[in-house]
């Protein structure tokens, strides 16, 4: 089905149920139209008639998400002045979704909750006082804990952000945090030119994708290491259609034959960790003198360990990186993410930056979803359409 076609259609059915926000919001309730001028300026904010409920994936308790986390309804507030009605159209659950339900992320919103951390929806209506956004316009969490897990939403306009339309769904619903997550990394840790050499771990994951891509976008080469699997062969194919240099495994990372791969491209001046315990020291040890290894994610659950002699003779610099603290850094600097979006869009209209391998479930086969979202080596992001 052709993309405009199918946006069409999620506005036309704005019918269905919609939901309201877990997030405090000012909530004031609408006057009726009196005349034919209020309706004039009514049609400038509004492109479906009013709802009153939605479908929503709440948790009441943290725990196991097969286990508390229950499709429901949901009363939909009246539309303040600076808020906007949200039609959601899809959005993917990503490890950092499973933790916040688990009550192991970094942070957690007030319970009940709403799942979903990232998602793309439409706008449907907007408040009066509302400048940033119109009806008709695609937009996408500005932080995390929005609750994107549901039919739709009446959201503050500071927390969304607006993203063309003219990209492709799966990819505006995985903008926000792995695309992101990448485009910080490659940018802001180490001057990267042409040439010059990343090695990271997790390289299969959405992070890790997007990495590989990004960086053959700016002629940076790439070492990509990925656990050993039955579908190796396939997996390394897939990534090196997405331009990945050089696809190697943990165990690899061992051998002596990292010392021939080295001399094929040069020693890497980055290292992104998205695994931790030896996979992370492992990637230490191949770093460049003077080099850096940022830390994003800990999938092995495992302390990262630095050899003394790394720090000693080596110089290399050790970061962490979130991308919900750099958003939060830069709230009051929309031009930064306006612009990193930018040129995030402009490579996915150039077929240089793709989703990862997405599998649509609808909202009612949650469980499904969520439970293919734990499985291990499942290369297929599970992505909730509305």
């Amino acid at each position: 089905m052709e993309l405009p076609h199918r946006v069409g259609l999620l506005v036309k059915r704005i019918g269905v149920p919609l939901c309201r926000t877990l997030v405090p919001a000012c909530v004031v309730q609408r006057s009726p139209d009196r005349s034919s001028c209020r309706r004039s300026l009514a049609a400038r904010y509004s492109s479906a008639a009013p709802v009153s409920a939605c479908k929503a994936l709440l948790y009441r308790n943290h725990g196991d998400p097969a286990q508390v986390v229950q499709l429901e309804s949901v009363e939909l507030p009246s539309l303040g002045e600076r808020n906007a009605l949200v039609r959601m159209m899809a959005a993917p659950i990503n490890p950092s979704d499973i933790n916040m339900i688990q009550g192991t992320y970094a942070i957690l919103p007030d319970l009940p909750a709403v799942g979903g951390n990232e998602g793309v929806g439409v706008v449907v209506e907007v408040g009066s006082q509302v400048t940033t956004l119109r009806a008709g316009d695609w937009v996408i969490p500005r932080d995390a804990g929005l609750g994107t897990w549901r039919t739709a939403a009446v959201f503050g306009e500071e927390v969304l952000t607006p993203v063309p339309n003219d990209i492709p769904l799966l990819s505006a619903a995985t903008l926000g945090v792995n695309p992101c997550t990448a485009f910080r990394m490659l940018s802001d840790f180490e001057t990267l030119k042409p040439g010059d050499s990343v090695i990271q771990n997790a390289a299969n994951s959405g992070v890790g994708q997007a990495v590989i891509q990004i960086a053959a976008a700016r002629g940076v080469h790439t070492i990509n290491v990925v656990r050993d699997r039955p579908d190796l062969s396939q997996l390394t194919e897939s990534l090196r259609k997405l331009g990945a240099g050089h696809v190697i495994t943990e165990e690899d990372l061992r051998k002596p034959g990292m010392k021939e791969l080295l001399k094929k491209v040069p020693r890497p001046k980055l290292a992104l960790n998205g695994v931790g315990g030896k996979s992370a020291t492992e990637l230490l040890r191949h770093l460049q003198a003077g080099g850096t290894m940022v830390t994003y994610g800990g999938m092995s659950k495992q302390p990262v360990t630095v050899p003394v002699s790394a720090l000693i003779f080596k110089d290399v610099s050790i970061r962490g990186f979130w991308v919900t603290q750099w958003k939060r850094d830069h709230a009051h600097d929309p031009g930064a993410m306006q612009e990193m979006l930018a040129q995030l869009c402009a490579l996915i209209r150039e077929g240089k930056l793709t989703p990862p391998a997405c599998t649509e479930v609808p909202l009612q086969d949650h469980a499904r979803a969520l439970d293919n979202a734990m499985k291990p080596f499942l290369s297929t992001k599970q992505v909730l359409v509305m």
